[in-house]
């Protein structure tokens, strides 16, 4: 059809027949390591992205063995959950890394940060592409890249314009995006650009004139990096701040673009839904359903 060629020039995907009367079909292997506190909020929130997709998905729960959450009951640990002992002969399509509460410690005072990276070294044999969110990602770019993190004079929380790098355009996890979209950001540190583009195999794809880097990918699509919160709830942010106005070591912000009007009576502006459902369908579609191969034992050959 004339719409095949205009579609793909419109980088939208477009099957051609051989291949799809010769794919082999299987649900997808997702493993996420939730290192958030508030450990059923966030794992729904995730499962809602990656919900949203016609393709079948199992997905494996993973805590921490070397921190015990106090934030979720042990009964939900037991029924939903594993250790990375329980699943280390397991080979996955995909992992996502969440972020976590422990962004002003330095890496190595974190006290699951050996375990957590003995998950990440595991990962370059035994996941094909995976996902890192907010601490999440400066941990991933520490321990790849050596990049470190910096402690920024206030908090960056709200929901921030950001645009996309258009030497970039073409990258399938861009696909559908419009130039300038929203996400949210709930953080004390940040990563330098400079430090990302040192790295010859990183790419920036979109940032923030005022959140700063916010998407950044192996040119392989084996990593990806994500600097903000596109999974977080309408009311996630309002919860925060509400919970930092009751603490005294530290000054509440107001999240940005936020409120109507920054007014914190007002209503909640939603924003960052259509961006967020759309990234994680592209990683999932582009990056593990149509890369992964069909049999994962193959991974074991991975260099």
């Amino acid at each position: 059809m004339p719409a095949n060629k205009i579609l793909s020039e419109e980088n939208v995907f477009v099957m051609n027949q051989t291949r799809a009367t010769t794919q082999n079909i299987r649900p997808l292997r997702i493993m996420i390591v939730n290192l958030m506190p508030t450990k059923e909020v966030t794992e729904t929130q995730l499962l809602r992205l990656l919900s949203n997709t016609p393709l079948q998905i199992e997905v494996d729960l993973i805590r921490t063995a070397s921190h015990e959450p106090s934030h979720v009951s042990m009964e939900h640990l037991r029924n939903f959950y594993h250790t990375f002992e329980d699943i280390k002969d397991n080979y996955y399509d995909g992992m996502i890394i969440t972020g976590a509460p422990v962004e002003k410690m330095p890496f190595e005072q974190v006290d699951y940060w050996n375990e957590l990276c003995t998950i990440m070294d595991w990962a370059t044999s035994h996941v094909f592409s995976s996902f890192f969110i907010c601490w999440g990602a400066q941990a991933a770019l520490y321990h790849y890249y050596n990049i470190n993190k910096h402690l920024l004079n206030h908090k960056v929380t709200g929901v921030y314009k950001h645009k996309i790098n258009t030497d970039y355009m073409k990258r399938k996890i861009l696909r559908g995006f419009d130039y300038e979209f929203y996400a949210p950001h709930s953080r004390y540190t940040t990563v330098y650009k400079e430090d990302l583009e040192a790295i010859p195999t990183l790419d920036v794809l979109a940032e923030s004139d005022d959140a700063g880097v916010y998407l950044v990918a192996e040119k392989d699509g084996s990593r990806f990096f994500v600097t903000g919160h596109s999974e977080y709830d309408t009311d996630t942010l309002d919860k925060e701040y509400h919970r930092d106005l009751l603490r005294e070591d530290i000054v509440a912000e107001i999240p940005k673009n936020y409120y109507v009007d920054d007014d914190p009576n007002k209503d909640i502006k939603v924003k960052w839904r259509s961006h967020a459902y759309l990234l994680f369908a592209n990683w999932l579609n582009y990056y593990v359903y149509q890369l992964t191969p069909f049999d994962l034992d193959e991974l074991k050959h991975r260099k």
